[in-house]
């Protein structure tokens, strides 16, 4: 018997919640080790990291997004496809590994570059085969394995580095660090699969399935390869145009947006198999969950952007002086959050509603775009350049597939608007209040009072209701009133 399927609001509190601890972690981190590295070293310990990144995605090629899919729509072929896309993900692991290492050797890097990259390599491996391990959770409705082990595997990457600087080892030590943090995943991913979810891991090669497999995950395998060219080509363009410095300057900002992506990621988490199995089974059902999945990454995005924006000044002297460059670059960045969070709704709809071929055109066209602006950019603009690229192009994949919503269901756009507009008159109050309080009171002062005058203005416009508080508090317990599941 598959197992049973978790509600979807449950499963948002409990990975929002893991991802929050995760985040603040994982940022916590981020901060020690750029005040302790400096702008260069910091910059040269993230270019690895993006570059075996993009190299990553061919190992996986959007396998673990079909795992994902068909497994919530025919829990009893989970088996069948595990073992066949296993079959498939060694030897591609094995090529990558080999092209990342050879192409890093004839660019002519330097030795320490070229050590990073070694390193971030096992991580690149170990963490894709954890991809497709807990893919088989996601299909099952089930998020809790993978927050417990994010939070534990960014416990060991910030206990690893504390040791390293304290001991004074260097970056190579740092890298070295966050792989065995992968290796933990790795295990433990592999446990919970093996004797949580009793599925075998024993590599079967069946033609036709292995046929079915790879035609469900071309237009995902395209888009993966195109997404993550869109997310660090910017890295590497700023390390080979403007040196690793521009890197650390440019991270600030990348990590920032990164940091609070916890809430649509867990909102996608959370989505993507109910999105699949609404398809299948109950369209009016996928209509009200995405129109509220909407509002809300509306209502949590808005002040978080314009905030960020506001005391932008404030938030870089956390990371001592050379980083003063970075205020800029972050401004223009936050000007991608609203889009970047709501992108994390529609593209989960457009996956797992068949409309994958056409979210990969838009990532393809997106990803040329941001390529030309990057190149045109960067060389005069450095990190500030990229930021603007990121700011337009995401711009222009949000209202691009926002368009493609109305031919898979119908949701009320103009209920959504209104939500807009109300979030965005209370974020302007609670800049203002930012505005006059930064250089006046502490940012721990001022930053939870905005919040509240947000939540305080939003509320009594009517867009976040007494239910929606309800909802979430419930979501918690074991049988939250009122909660969605697939019928």
């Amino acid at each position: 018997m598959p197992p049973k399927i978790v509600n979807i609001a449950k499963n948002t509190s409990y990975y929002t919640l893991a991802l929050v601890v995760q985040k603040i972690i994982s940022f916590s981190y981020f901060v020690i080790i750029a005040r302790a590295l400096g702008p260069e070293d910091l910059g040269k310990y993230y270019f690895a990291l993006s570059f075996t990144t993009i190299f990553a995605v061919f190992i996986d090629l959007g396998l673990s997004s079909v795992l994902t899919r068909e497994t919530a729509k025919t829990p009893e072929r989970a088996q069948a496809i595990f073992s066949n896309i296993l079959s498939l993900k060694i030897p591609l692991a094995l090529v990558t590994l080999a092209a990342t290492w050879l192409t890093i050797n004839l660019l002519g890097y330097p030795e320490l570059a070229r050590q990073l990259v070694y390193l971030s390599s096992v991580c690149m491996i170990l963490d894709s085969f954890t991809l497709s391990f807990f893919a088989i959770s996601r299909g099952f409705h089930n998020l809790s394995f993978e927050s417990i082990s994010s939070v534990v595997f960014q416990l060991i990457v910030l206990g690893a580095g504390l040791v390293t600087l304290r001991l004074g080892l260097g970056i190579r030590a740092l890298m070295a660090g966050l792989a065995l943090a992968s290796i933990f995943n790795f295990i433990y991913s592999l446990f919970i699969v093996r004797h949580r979810w009793r599925v075998s891991l024993r590599p079967r090669f069946d033609p036709s399935l292995i046929r079915l497999i790879i035609g469900i995950a071309l237009p995902f395998a395209l888009f993966g390869i195109f997404q993550r060219v869109y997310m660090y080509l910017d890295t590497v363009l700023l390390s080979y145009f403007s040196g690793d410095r521009e890197v650390g300057i440019y991270q600030v900002a990348f990590k920032i947006i990164f940091a609070l992506q916890f809430l649509p990621m867990a909102f996608s988490a959370s989505l993507y198999p109910a999105f699949a199995t609404y398809w299948a089974n109950n369209r009016t059902q996928l209509a009200i969950t995405f129109e509220r999945a909407m509002n809300y990454l509306i209502v949590i995005s808005l002040p978080i952007a314009v905030g960020i924006m506001v005391i932008a000044d404030k938030l870089v002297v956390v990371f001592r002086s050379g980083y003063a460059d970075s205020v800029l670059p972050l401004r223009l960045s936050m000007a991608a959050v609203v889009f970047n969070f709501l992108m994390f709704g529609v593209g989960a709809l457009l996956n797992a509603c068949d409309r994958q071929k056409i979210n990969t055109i838009i990532m393809a066209v997106v990803t040329v775009v941001s390529t030309i602006l990057n190149l045109l950019l960067i060389p005069r603009y450095g990190a500030a350049g990229a930021s603007l690229t990121v700011a337009i192009t995401t711009g222009l994949s949000f209202f691009w597939s926002l368009s493609i919503v109305p031919q898979i269901t119908r949701y009320n756009y103009g209920r959504v608007l209104k939500i807009f507009f109300k979030a965005l008159i209370a974020a302007s109050l609670m800049a203002v209040f930012a505005q006059q309080t930064k250089n006046m009171l502490n940012l721990f002062i001022v930053v939870p009072i905005s919040g509240i005058i947000y939540f305080a203005v939003i509320f009594l416009l009517g867009g976040f209701k007494k239910e929606d508080l309800t909802s979430i508090v419930a979501s918690f317990r074991k049988k939250a009133p009122g909660e969605m599941t697939p019928e």
